[in-house]
């Protein structure tokens, strides 16, 4: 299964939500562990579709402490499980040098963003507020108060580790690009990447459209939906593998992808619903080994793809976690232009 796992909110925009009903086979979110919490958060649309086995509530179980000792460094603390991931010391490190530099996010009142308690580790809310970075818990609420750019580091950091362990291919999805960036943010931790542009190849529902309505057509649709994913899916997996001849990957899935495209436009087309379309850029990780030979600028491709273009290019990311096989690309979505 190929699911996103959308991030910083517990509840993804209904645009996200409806791509991934489409185009993938379903939708995940990081929700607070806190059942009475989590029944507040979650809104009702996502509780069904979890029970239709298409959204997953994610949360980081089994990395909370009880005892808070010295104040002046954590790391002491932090269980077996916690001081191997990567992450959270990234995560430390980062919290760390956004509190000590000269732009460092104010708190404000009311404040920009909350974060769940229930939601993290027992140790980020305690030292999110030694830092000065979140405000005092708030027990009605159950939350603390954060600046925009702690909440999107904070939570893009649990997507990657969350999408790093879990047994099902997921893959962390923001559609803020602040977030995205900030998830990566960890400079030791630098990889190579192809940014692949899928220009106007996935039509989405417009704006108002009813997700039952959405539903109704994946099921209706079923066989063109699924040939789309499957043939995005091994185009994504094969640039990440052949990663020296990336315009040999689009060569070999030109005919594959302009049938599947063609295939679903005219399901599109035959409904009743009103669509638009998208540009969707993928970051795809590279395998191991193709940092010698994949350096920015040194390698693109561009195929135009029943008058779809696709452009790759070759740039670098610093993910907080090294992924693990399978686990390494983002997908961040870019409205470049809407079509009636």
């Amino acid at each position: 299964m190929a699911v996103l796992l959308y991030y910083p909110l517990v509840k993804p925009p209904t645009e996200v939500l409806h791509q991934a009903l489409l185009y993938w086979d379903g939708i995940g979110s990081v929700v607070p562990a806190d059942p009475q919490v989590y029944e507040a958060a979650v809104p009702r649309e996502l509780k069904d579709l979890k029970d239709r086995g298409l959204y997953t509530p994610l949360g980081l179980t089994g990395q909370y402490m009880d005892i808070l000792r010295d104040p002046d460094d954590i790391l002491p603390w932090l269980d077996a499980e916690e001081q191997r991931c990567a992450a959270s010391l990234a995560l430390r490190r980062e919290l760390r040098r956004l509190a000590a530099s000269p732009d460092r996010p104010r708190l404000s009142f009311p404040p920009q963003s909350f974060l769940y308690e229930s939601k993290m580790s027992s140790w980020l809310p305690w030292e999110l507020q030694r830092l000065g970075l979140a405000t005092s818990r708030d027990e009605r609420r159950w939350t603390v108060g954060v600046p925009n750019r702690v909440q999107e580091i904070v939570v893009g950091a649990m997507a990657r580790e969350l999408a790093r362990h879990a047994d099902v291919s997921y893959t962390p999805y923001t559609d803020r690009a602040d977030a995205y960036r900030l998830s990566l943010s960890a400079p030791e931790l630098s990889v190579a990447a192809w940014e692949v542009e899928l220009g106007r190849l996935l039509p989405v529902p417009a704006p108002g459209t009813e997700t039952a309505n959405v539903l109704a057509f994946r099921e209706s649709h079923s066989d063109e939906r699924d040939r789309l994913m499957r043939a995005l899916h091994r185009l994504l997996g094969n640039l990440r593998r052949d990663y020296e001849h990336p315009a040999d990957v689009l060569a070999q899935l030109r005919r594959e992808i302009e049938q599947s495209v063609d295939d679903y436009r005219k399901a599109a087309k035959s409904s009743r619903m009103a669509w638009v379309e998208r540009s969707v850029m993928v970051t795809v990780g590279l395998a191991a080994g193709a940092g010698e030979v994949a350096q920015p600028g040194l390698g693109w491709a561009l195929s135009a793809v029943g008058g779809i273009a696709l452009n790759v290019a070759t740039r670098e990311i610093r993910p907080l976690a090294r992924a693990r096989e399978g686990h390494d690309f983002s997908y961040l979505h870019r409205a470049r232009e809407t079509f009636t």
